[in-house]
């Protein structure tokens, strides 16, 4: 189900808490949710519907990668950059890296290992922000 975008800097500004299978509806529904946003936003977290789990999702280019429980391992190639969001208005600089490697589960909760660069690897850094509760 699509969900309103949340815009509640209090919410958004708590820390997640981890997901299980137990949260496949939430899943579904930031599932449906980027893809009614796609034309305006690269990656949502599910605080940004209202739901404080440590789940995000990211446009891959022709399809959308569900991370459940990410965490970055490694990092290299720090960068300052601009960043806008669904959530906020207007446009904040941020610290990125070009190159993360990221642990995650998958939706059946099965983990994976992947390594990402470039525009990819600062969406996900942005999405993994809004887990920890960081607002650019």
């Amino acid at each position: 189900m699509v969900k309103p975008i949340n815009k509640n800097i209090f919410f958004l500004q708590q820390k997640a808490e981890p997901a299980t299978l137990a949260d496949a509806q939430v899943m579904r529904d930031l599932m449906d949710t980027m893809q009614a946003h796609q034309m305006e936003c690269a990656g949502m977290a599910a605080n940004m519907i209202g739901v404080n789990k440590r789940i995000i999702i990211v446009n891959l280019g022709m399809v959308n990668l569900l991370m459940v429980n990410p965490v970055i391992l490694s990092k290299s190639g720090k960068y300052e950059t601009m960043e806008g969001c669904l959530s906020l208005s207007g446009e904040r600089k941020a610290i990125r890296y070009r190159e993360i490697e990221v642990e995650y589960q998958d939706q059946s909760m099965k983990k994976h290992t992947q390594k990402f660069s470039g525009w990819i690897s600062e969406i996900i850094q942005h999405e993994m922000d809004h887990l920890e509760g960081i607002l650019i």
